[in-house]
């Protein structure tokens, strides 16, 4: 009589335990992840590798002081982000993905071939729109470049906003919390160097 019940019991744990091994795993270290820690980690790394993109577009012009100095506050930031990010992806065992920046799609970029990334996060810039902006001078190219990173900022707190409803990683989650405040403080500078 007793042997039912146990392995009843044994076989409803078995479930209970399985079904919470598919929404969230464990990496190599035995930190918790979920999907949403993965899709934000792979996301932001080439979300960051633009922002990073657009900056290097300013390095050799005539900017504002203040435009230069937010240059280099967006560089020092993102960049060991996204070092960062793809160290938790290897822990986690899930693929990197390729960037902009990557060796060699920047040097397909310096033969004038395309690298397609995905222009479907939010913020994230079409082929056209770097050309554009890269085309532009002066002036023009300043406020193209403040327009266009403060909509791409928008885009990352967005996507940071994701993972806090949704992810389950403390550090990546910590991560989110910082790209929202320190992109939402970068908007308000860049609206006011518009404004102003």
């Amino acid at each position: 009589m007793r042997l039912p019940r146990t392995l009843a019991a044994v076989a409803a744990a078995l479930t209970l335990t399985l079904a919470g091994c598919s929404a969230s795993e464990s990496s190599t270290d035995g930190k918790a992840y979920n999907d949403a820690d993965v899709d934000f980690a792979s996301d932001m790394i080439q979300h960051h590798a633009q922002a990073l993109q657009m900056v290097d577009l300013t390095l050799g012009r005539k900017l504002d002081a203040e435009v230069v100095t937010l240059t280099e506050q967006i560089r020092a930031a993102q960049a060991p982000e996204i070092e960062k990010m793809a160290d938790w992806l290897e822990e986690w065992d899930q693929p990197v993905p390729e960037t902009s920046r990557d060796h060699a799609n920047a040097h397909a970029q310096e033969h004038g071939e395309s690298v397609e990334m995905d222009a479907d996060m939010p913020g994230m810039l079409g082929p056209e729109e770097l050309e554009s902006l890269e085309a532009a001078s002066g002036p023009e190219f300043q406020t193209m470049w403040l327009e266009k990173m403060i909509e791409h900022h928008e885009g990352a707190v967005e996507m940071a906003e994701a993972e806090l409803q949704e992810g389950s990683n403390a550090k990546a989650v910590a991560l989110a919390e910082d790209i929202v405040r320190t992109q939402e403080r970068e908007i308000s500078t860049m609206q006011g160097l518009l404004d102003g």
